[in-house]
């Protein structure tokens, strides 16, 4: 209860607006838990014991097509929360893996429903975060999925960036391909165009500085 209450996140978590008193309704433990690059959180399918907080760290949800095929659909960063399909659901509907070590709040869905009925203020957390997820899918739908590829990509590592010191750490192409629906090839072309035009600036192992001015160009182009 006071790792919650004290945590460095928690403006940003699930239990941002709890009040001590709510915090006593909380009987089941909730773990901190390391998850290195790769690890899977859970997968599609599995019955939903718990919900995911990400402390630090990057959350891929995929879900494979009928052709075998993998899409991410979403990235979870610090903040985010995964699982939380499971309140309405009781199985998880992605493939959730580690893409950059990740620690996070395991916390158990009985907690979560117990709360959501017994406080309104996890009740308003709780409809902030599906509507946080509904803006996210649109957004990745126009501005990952429409357009040249090299404008998607364009947009992938700005979203990627950060804004003050414009440094950028991609993933592995396979990882961007399958998030904007393009072959492995085309991403790793594009990038090597992005590195020889001076719009990535290779800084070690897929890190980068980001020329953000002109990536943008390139973003807003057919």
């Amino acid at each position: 209860m006071s790792s919650c209450e004290n945590c460095v996140i928690r403006h940003m978590a699930l239990f941002a607006d709890l009040q001590h008193d709510d915090f006593e309704l909380i009987h089941k433990p909730i773990t901190e838990v390391t998850k290195l690059t790769g690890e899977t959180l859970y997968n599609e399918g599995e019955e939903g014991e718990y919900l995911y907080t990400v402390r630090s760290g990057v959350i891929k949800l995929t879900q494979y097509l009928p052709d075998g095929s993998q899409r991410i659909v979403r990235l979870l960063r610090q903040g985010d929360v995964a699982g939380l399909e499971t309140l309405v659901n009781p199985a998880y509907e992605h493939f959730a893996t580690v893409i950059r070590e990740a620690e996070l709040c395991q916390i158990p869905r009985e907690v979560v429903e117990k709360l959501n009925k017994e406080t309104p203020r996890l009740h308003s957390q709780l409809l902030s975060r599906w509507h946080s997820a509904v803006k996210r899918a649109d957004a990745w739908l126009t501005e990952l999925s429409t357009g040249s590829s090299k404008s998607r990509v364009a947009r992938l590592v700005i979203g990627l960036s950060d804004k003050e010191d414009q440094t950028c750490h991609l993933f592995s192409r396979e990882d961007l391909g399958a998030i904007l629906g393009v072959t492995t090839e085309t991403t790793s072309r594009i990038i090597a165009e992005f590195k020889r035009d001076g719009a990535l600036k290779d800084q070690g192992k897929n890190h980068f500085w980001a020329d953000i001015d002109l990536l943008e160009i390139i973003a807003n182009q057919n």
